[in-house]
């Protein structure tokens, strides 16, 4: 009979093969990936008149040679970079960008190799630009759908329940149980909760609630029992309370095997997300507010800002005028709705949206909330595919909002929030968005402000181009897919 220290260890082996046996998929996609552009940029070079058709080309198999190094060389680059190292949690986006990032720099490289190494032999050919360019576009397109062909297979294999991993989490807190629920409702991510287990200064809890028994493993001093009885991979310490002195000693009592740990951050490592060090006349500083958008990036954002917006508004029109009629015709009320919202340095502004409540909502205030009997069925649909907020353009064309940032909230909600939730006015750091990186993530609507505006500190410390275009891919695609979360 085999004792719960050697299934543990079996466990541990058949995920590690099974990690293996993807990676070498994935690079082996990504081989073909490339052998397949490079012949199509052969063929793209004879046949496309973007650039000059050469006559009488050489037949492909003069540039294998060529086509060796451009192999060998992205594919090496991609591992030293870590695209093989395979993420539980990346967006699609993300996975493009690095994709395109990495092949255009790998394709210099092999540019530089191929010329050194092939020029002045009895190898040289003709300098093939076509080639390398149409290979270059090729190689970016067909890494991405490869990756994408990949991925699906990995989560179809973990939702069968192959290559999970067992999950511990030490925390009976809200966190965790917040932790617990993405966990089971995410089963891409190759997770498996096993339990939780109470933190040192976490009372009993009361195991007569089902969730508990089912899941309540025991307390801290029994973590190195469960974890060789349970076959234990990963433990997540959400303890974002807890005394550096416990943590120490919870990672300590996690340490068994090859079990990896993470910790969910405490709010002082929420705002040093984007942490530097300075120095003052030799001494070490750490600067916890270096924010990201100021300078040029602030005039940058803003001339993003009004080219979009001005683009929106003109390429929307027609659009825009057909909402406009429908919601007139349904109710023959007002077409448009402003209200007092705040916005940058907590200055009041009239936000512009489609009107979707009937007209003496105001007079019933209270937060939205699902199947809010006030919302008509028209503003219904406008709502859930956030179209309400198309005629934020005219706010952010005015410079009173800009096109991604944290949405704005009425008055009386911000002065309620900003006397019970603590540094909430430091999301007015920045303007206001028509989207923002928490409502991507499913926090809008009757969702947890705590929880909210961690996703907004978050994106006022790390502001830049891409991830304000990489939010505004996501709130497109969303709209699109009708994947919007908690948008009623």
């Amino acid at each position: 009979m085999a004792t719960p220290g050697t299934q543990y260890r079996r466990v541990i082996v058949n995920n590690r093969t099974i990690r293996a046996l993807q990676q070498l998929a994935l690079i082996a996609i990504d081989i073909v990936a490339l052998m397949v552009s490079f012949w199509l940029g052969y063929v793209a070079r004879s046949t496309l008149p973007l650039l000059d058709i050469p006559e009488n080309p050489p037949p492909l198999s003069r540039y294998y040679p060529m086509l060796a190094i451009h192999l060998v060389t992205i594919i090496s680059f991609f591992y030293l970079t870590r695209m093989y190292h395979m993420k539980r949690a990346i967006s699609r986006i993300d996975i493009a960008y690095v994709i395109a990032q990495n092949v255009s720099i790998g394709t210099f490289i092999a540019i530089a190799l191929e010329t050194l190494s092939l020029k002045n032999s009895s190898l040289e050919l003709d300098y093939p630009r076509g080639v390398i360019v149409y290979a270059w576009i090729f190689s970016v397109v067909l890494m991405i759908v490869g990756r994408e062909i990949h991925r699906q297979m990995v989560v179809r294999l973990r939702k069968a329940g192959i290559g999970r991993d067992r999950m511990l989490i030490v925390g009976t807190n809200d966190v965790a149980w917040n932790i617990s629920n993405l966990i089971q409702r995410s089963p891409q991510f190759g997770f498996e909760v096993a339990g939780l287990v109470s933190g040192e200064s976490e009372p009993t809890p009361d195991l007569s609630d089902p969730k508990f028994g089912v899941y309540y493993l025991g307390e801290v001093d029994d973590l190195p029992r469960i974890i060789d009885t349970t076959q234990i991979t990963e433990v997540i310490i959400a303890l974002p309370e807890a005394t550096r002195k416990d943590l120490l000693h919870v990672i300590t009592l996690c340490q068994r095997g090859e079990v990896e740990i993470k910790i969910f951050p405490d709010t002082l490592s929420f705002v040093t997300t984007g942490l530097t060090v300075d120095d003052l006349g030799g001494l070490p500083l750490l600067n916890v507010r270096d924010i990201a958008l100021r300078g040029w990036k602030l005039s940058l954002k803003r001339g993003l800002d009004i080219v979009g917006s001005a683009f929106g508004m003109i390429f929307l029109s027609p659009f825009l005028l057909t909402i406009a009629a429908i919601i007139y015709f349904t109710d023959r009320g007002p077409v448009f709705f402003s209200q007092e919202r705040v916005g940058l340095d907590g200055k009041p502004f009239p936000m512009i949206k489609f009107r979707t409540m009937r007209v003496d909502a105001e007079q019933m205030g209270h937060w939205t909330v699902e199947n809010d009997p006030r919302v008509t069925p028209i503003g219904a649909f406008l709502r859930r595919t956030n179209l309400d907020e198309l005629p934020n353009l005219v706010n952010v064309l005015y410079g009173q909002m800009s096109l991604v940032g944290p949405r704005p909230e009425q008055v009386r909600f911000v002065e309620e929030f900003n006397k019970s939730i603590p540094r909430y006015m430091e999301r007015h750091r920045e303007k206001s968005g028509m989207t923002g990186w928490a409502q991507v993530n499913g926090y809008r609507g009757d969702t947890s402000i705590q929880e909210r505006l961690k996703y907004d500190l978050y994106y006022v410390e790390n502001w830049s181009v891409w991830f304000d275009i990489k939010i505004i891919l996501r709130t497109v695609s969303q709209t699109i897919l009708f994947r919007n979360k908690n948008a009623y």
